[in-house]
C-alpha cells in the first residue's frame, strides 16, 4: 500500500484534525503524510464570511488538489462542508462527535453577574458566524457584533488584548487544541437553546470517487450513530439550499431509542431567529418535518 497524503489547512486546528487522521490511520497499518494547502477562507481575512461570495471557503483549493490527484485524502471539519459534492468526490466516513456546544468567554473585568449571559448592556462580542450573531442577538439585543477573524489563539488575543468584550466559538475546537480558558469567564450555551451549526463538532474524509482502495481504508474509521444524527442536520441545510454561513442552526441527538432535532433559522443575521423542535423514533424524514415547521412559522 502507497503511503497516503493528506491534505490540509494549516491553521493549528486544521493541522489538529490532520494529526488525528494520521495517528487513526497509523493505528490500522498504514503510513501518511501532510500536504499543507492555503484555501480563499485563510487568503481572505479582512471580511466577515457571510460577506464572502459562494460556498466552501474552505474546502474548495482542497477540493482541486483531490481531484488532480496531488493528495489522496482531506480531512474537514463538517460544519464546513457544502451539501452536495463536487462531480469526482465523495464523504467516505466521519468521525466521533466532540462537545457540540458553542462557548462565550467573556473578559472577567467586564463581567456584569447580573445581566443576562454575564454581558454588560451593550458590550461588544466578537464572531464573524451570521448564525452566532443572530443567536445572540435574539437572546441581548442589545449587543454591538463586530466580526473576528483568525484562528482560535488569534482570536483569543484579541479578546485578551481588549479589542472586544466577549468572543463565542465552538467548544470542539477549544477542546482539541487543548487550550486553557482560566483567565475567561467561560459560558457553555445549551445546544439546544443556542442551536449549533449542523454536523458542528464532527469531522470528514473526502475521498476521489474512483479510488476504492482510499474509501475502504477510511471507512475503518466511519461512526454510524454521528451519521445517522449529522445527514438530519446537513439535510435541513441542504432543504434551505444554505451554505457554511447560513444563519441556520440544526442539532440532532439521538437517546432513549428516540431522535431529538432541534432548528433555529433567520433571514439574515439581525432578522428575528425562528426556532423549532420535534422528537422522533425515526430520523427518516426528520429534516422535511423540520423544514415544514420553519416555513409555517415565517
Amino acid at each position: 500500500m502507497r503511503k497516503l497524503i493528506i491534505g490540509t489547512r494549516g491553521s493549528k486546528l486544521a493541522l489538529w484534525q490532520a494529526y488525528y487522521t494520521q495517528e487513526q490511520l497509523k493505528a490500522l497499518g498504514f503510513e501518511s503524510e501532510l500536504k499543507i494547502i492555503k484555501t480563499q477562507g485563510d487568503r481572505i481575512q479582512h471580511l466577515s464570511f457571510d460577506k464572502m461570495e459562494g460556498k466552501g471557503f474552505f474546502t474548495k483549493e482542497i477540493e482541486a488538489a483531490l481531484l488532480e490527484g496531488e493528495i489522496d485524502l482531506a480531512v474537514h471539519s463538517m460544519k464546513d462542508m457544502p451539501t452536495t459534492q463536487p462531480k469526482g468526490l465523495k464523504l467516505s466516513a466521519v468521525s466521533y462527535r466532540d462537545k457540540v456546544a458553542d462557548l462565550l468567554l467573556i473578559r472577567k473585568e467586564v463581567l456584569a453577574e447580573k445581566e443576562p449571559l454575564g454581558l454588560p448592556p451593550n458590550a461588544i462580542v466578537g464572531t464573524s458566524s451570521a448564525r452566532r450573531k443572530a443567536q445572540i442577538l435574539d437572546f441581548r439585543p442589545d449587543l454591538e457584533i463586530k466580526d473576528i477573524r483568525g484562528n482560535v489563539p488569534t482570536r483569543l488575543n484579541k479578546l485578551r488584548e481588549g479589542q472586544f468584550d466577549a468572543i463565542l466559538l465552538a467548544a470542539a475546537g477549544v477542546n482539541r487544541l487543548e487550550i486553557p480558558l482560566d483567565e475567561f469567564e467561560v459560558f457553555e450555551f445549551d445546544p439546544r437553546e443556542f442551536v449549533p451549526a449542523p454536523a458542528q463538532g464532527v469531522l470528514v474524509w473526502q475521498c476521489r470517487s474512483e479510488d476504492l482502495q482510499t474509501q475502504r481504508i477510511v471507512a475503518k474509521l466511519h461512526k454510524k450513530e454521528v451519521v445517522a444524527c449529522t445527514n438530519v442536520e446537513r439535510r435541513l441545510l441542504q432543504l434551505f439550499d444554505g451554505g457554511c454561513q447560513m444563519p441556520l442552526g440544526a442539532y440532532c441527538y439521538r437517546e432513549n431509542g428516540s431522535y431529538h432535532a432541534y432548528a433555529a433559522v433567520a433571514e439574515s443575521w439581525n432578522s428575528p431567529v425562528k426556532r423549532v423542535q420535534l422528537s422522533a423514533s425515526t430520523h427518516t424524514k426528520l429534516a422535511e418535518r423540520l423544514y415544514a415547521l420553519l416555513q409555517e412559522e415565517a
